[in-house]
């Protein structure tokens, strides 16, 4: 498998911020922390902290995210929206990185992920493909960063790999195999994919400057990302912190809460929670 470098990702690459700066190295614990320490020691926007294995990624609730080297894209971006985000709009930057994801693989492999709320991408037969995380620290009430992890399965066998790697949770738990729960490019396209993922990148990053742009001149992404929901229009269960909802999903609003329509008619706006999909 092919490795990636600072170099290469600057290489022809077209943006003026995202990417520009390079934090590569091949192993690391988790490229959130890496680079949540970068940020409180004045690191600029758009710096990129990038590796070729994550021992201890993590993902929303604290699971755990694993990826043999050079299987995946797995990597972070640092962003400073403080002059036109507020904290309550941080989850903005999620939609945006997902979106610049979903147009960056199309791009490359003509492959259509769907979103599943409020963090993943998945394949159409509901198996997850990518995951993203978003943190940020405040200055009083202002935002003083925000970054966006992401976890690109590209040319990974789940099948032959097992419990080796991947969304796991404790051993001996019960869950199902990751063959059935995850998926990557490569089992999907039924190739190998490790060149894929330079490519996959560069377009993302230049997906993100360019959308970036546009939040910041008011274009919001909450539309388009609803349109590329998992289960839109479907009768769902949202698995929330203290309450299980259902209804059917409508979309999400400007600040990425999911709408889930009651059987009265009402809406309800939902802050965090799993959803449970079923997919034909």
């Amino acid at each position: 498998m092919s490795r990636l470098s600072g170099d290469l990702v600057r290489h022809q690459l077209p943006t003026y911020t995202f990417g520009q700066n390079v934090v590569y190295t091949e192993q690391t614990g988790s490229t959130n922390t890496e680079l949540k320490k970068l940020a409180r020691w004045g690191a600029p926007e758009g710096l990129l902290y990038l590796t070729e294995e994550q021992l201890v990624g993590r993902g929303r609730l604290e699971r755990r995210w694993y990826a043999p080297p050079r299987s995946s894209l797995l990597m972070s971006l640092l962003f400073r929206p403080g002059d036109f985000i507020q904290p309550n709009q941080a989850q903005q930057l999620t939609m945006l990185c997902a979106l610049a994801l979903v147009d960056a693989i199309e791009a490359e492999t003509e492959l259509d992920p769907r979103l599943k709320w409020p963090n993943d991408l998945i394949w159409t037969d509901g198996k997850k493909l990518a995951g993203i995380l978003t943190e940020l620290e405040l200055d009083q009430e202002r935002l003083s960063w925000v970054i966006v992890g992401i976890g690109l399965n590209v040319n990974i066998d789940f099948v032959k790999l097992g419990q080796e790697a991947g969304s796991t949770g404790k051993s001996g738990n019960g869950s199902p195999p990751l063959s059935k729960k995850a998926t990557s490019l490569s089992m999907i396209l039924g190739r190998d994919t490790s060149v894929d993922r330079l490519p996959i990148l560069q377009k993302y990053l230049a997906n993100v400057e360019r959308r970036y742009e546009a939040l910041r001149q008011g274009e919001l992404p909450h539309q388009e990302w609803s349109r590329q929901l998992a289960g839109l229009g479907q009768p769902v269960a949202v698995v929330g912190p203290d309450r299980t909802y259902t209804g059917t999903m409508t979309g999400v609003d400007e600040n990425g809460a999911l709408l889930l329509e009651q059987s009265d008619g009402s809406v309800i706006t939902i802050l965090a929670g799993d959803v449970s999909l079923r997919l034909s």
